[in-house]
């Protein structure tokens, strides 16, 4: 049986953290985005971004690990949000046009979400230190994460463009 796992997914600038960080304080568990913690750590040991995706390559696998490590640690059997699963993974692949190995394939085919909700980009697109793609970039990963997902099988629920608290709402009544 799927243990009550959900993922909340999207491209750069979905509203991802700010939905997680909603139903945290509403008390359900969470999970933060790995990749995030990822190159906020790489940046915090004196890497530039540039440094850091000079071996994409790499950077996807490595990437790859702290999500197959972070759903590893989270193994619970009540309600769990993840920001950003596993196959999120493959869709960077996919992007940045990294090889996909037995080891991508193996980490993306054993997770089994719930669901998968799906964030709907937000008007007002902005970087930070570790959101560097453009508008144009974010909707192309948006839309191979998408697909990556819906290739592996898993149910994807839309959610729809709203207040922070609303799409927390929406979310809690489709779970």
């Amino acid at each position: 049986m799927t243990p009550p796992h959900y993922v909340l997914t999207g491209g750069p600038c979905a509203g991802k953290t700010t939905t997680i960080d909603e139903l945290a304080r509403r008390g359900y568990d969470v999970s933060p985005e790995p990749g995030r913690m990822y190159l906020e750590r790489k940046l915090k040991e004196g890497k530039t971004i540039e440094e850091i995706f000079s071996d994409i390559s790499k950077v996807e696998q490595d990437l790859l690990h702290e999500y197959v490590d972070v759903e590893n640690a989270n193994k619970k059997d009540g309600v769990m949000f993840f920001d950003r699963g596993i196959p999120d993974c493959l869709a960077y692949y996919r992007i940045y046009g990294v090889a996909e190995d037995k080891e991508l394939r193996e980490a993306v085919s054993a997770p089994k979400y719930k669901k998968v909700f799906l964030l709907e980009m937000i008007d007002t697109f902005s970087n930070d230190e570790v959101r560097v793609e453009s508008p144009e970039k974010a909707k192309r990963i948006h839309e191979e994460i998408r697909r990556a997902y819906m290739e592996l099988g898993h149910t994807i629920i839309d959610v729809p463009l709203k207040t922070v608290e609303e799409r927390v709402d929406f979310i809690l009544a489709n779970l």
